[in-house]
């Protein structure tokens, strides 16, 4: 007998891959508020390795904002200070020999919009690989139609396919509202 769990399993498990992956994007987007997730793509070099300034320092944010880095050791400073220059976050740092300080400016109208446009895209993305999840598990189980599948067993799973879809579509619809409206609130 031919069974179309482990199909259904892998879509489903692809599926939850796109969305962490998603969960992941939209944290690197900045909203106006402090985040300490925005630095998370920042590497530093330290002992002749590249890693996380979270594995070199502490990352707070002691108000809504200003992020404050707290290197664990001097020498790190302007090696961190240097990596968010270098980097794509749009902040300039400001030490006073001991912490780095990352004001997080208000953002403007235009890059609020720019931002909530950017989040659409990163949904969008994700939605085609949740799609495209679906797309291969009911291809996989045609085949199995032709190797022997009773054709209702190949409907209902092309059912169940579509609700773990339909599933994973509305939970990306929900970060992609949940994003919006952080980033559109002044």
């Amino acid at each position: 007998m031919l069974d179309v769990k482990p199909h259904l399993t892998h879509a489903e498990e692809n599926m939850e891959a796109a969305i962490l992956f998603l969960d992941e994007s939209l944290a690197h987007i900045r909203a106006g508020k402090a985040n300490t997730r925005i630095l998370d793509g920042i590497k530093v070099e330290y002992y002749g390795q590249h890693v996380p300034i979270s594995s070199v320092a502490t990352v707070t944010t002691p108000d809504a904002k200003t992020i404050t880095i707290q290197p664990w050791e001097r020498a790190l400073i302007s090696v961190i200070e240097k990596a968010i220059m270098n980097s794509d976050v749009g902040i300039t740092p400001m030490n006073n020999g001991e912490t780095i300080r990352l004001g997080i400016p208000p953002l403007t109208e235009d890059r609020r919009k720019q931002l909530a446009k950017q989040s659409k895209a990163e949904c969008e993305d994700a939605k085609i690989s949740v799609r495209n999840a679906r797309r291969d598990a009911i291809e996989h189980v045609k085949k199995m139609v032709k190797e022997g599948l009773p054709e209702d067993v190949e409907k209902d799973t092309e059912v169940a396919v579509q609700k773990i879809h339909d599933k994973y579509i509305r939970k990306i619809d929900e970060m992609y509202a949940a994003k919006e409206k952080e980033i559109l609130t002044v």
